[in-house]
């Protein structure tokens, strides 16, 4: 395994996760992220939920951001939507799509099961936050790294 989260995947394989955030926001106007660290201390959707916080995209205009989050050495993740989706998406939105990537996971094929995960989330956000012509893209699409 990679001795850090920043070298977990390889260049072309991060260039393949930035891609399908790129894809995935074509379909809807919620703003996509990855966060990748190390160690979860604790619960993997509460450490997401930090993390979300810290990287301001709470700032969103319609509050719909989205949060893939993959601790690697401690084997979690988490999905984590801002609440202006939470409050436009049934209970269990995220849990096919977390369903999927776990399978991926389980295969030890971890950018194509967030890669995957990233499409299906911006196909089914298309419902509810449809992109705009006028869309903004008002956060990075660039992979988030932890230090831990």
């Amino acid at each position: 395994m990679a001795s850090s989260a920043k070298n977990f995947f390889t260049k072309e394989e991060r260039r393949q996760i930035v891609e399908a955030i790129k894809e995935a926001e074509l379909n809807t106007s919620g703003e996509i992220r990855v966060h990748i660290e190390n160690n979860c201390p604790g619960d993997a959707l509460e450490r997401a939920t930090h993390w979300f916080g810290k990287m301001g995209m709470h700032k969103t205009e319609l509050r719909n951001g989205v949060l893939f989050y993959l601790a690697v050495k401690s084997h979690k993740f988490a999905i984590v939507g801002d609440e202006g989706i939470n409050k436009a998406v049934p209970d269990n939105f995220w849990e096919k799509i977390k369903t999927s990537m776990a399978l991926r996971f389980q295969q030890r094929d971890f950018a194509q099961g967030l890669v995957n995960g990233i499409l299906e989330a911006g196909k089914a956000l298309k419902k509810y936050f449809p992109h705009q012509s006028d869309d903004v893209n008002e956060l990075s699409d660039d992979i988030s790294f932890g230090k831990n």
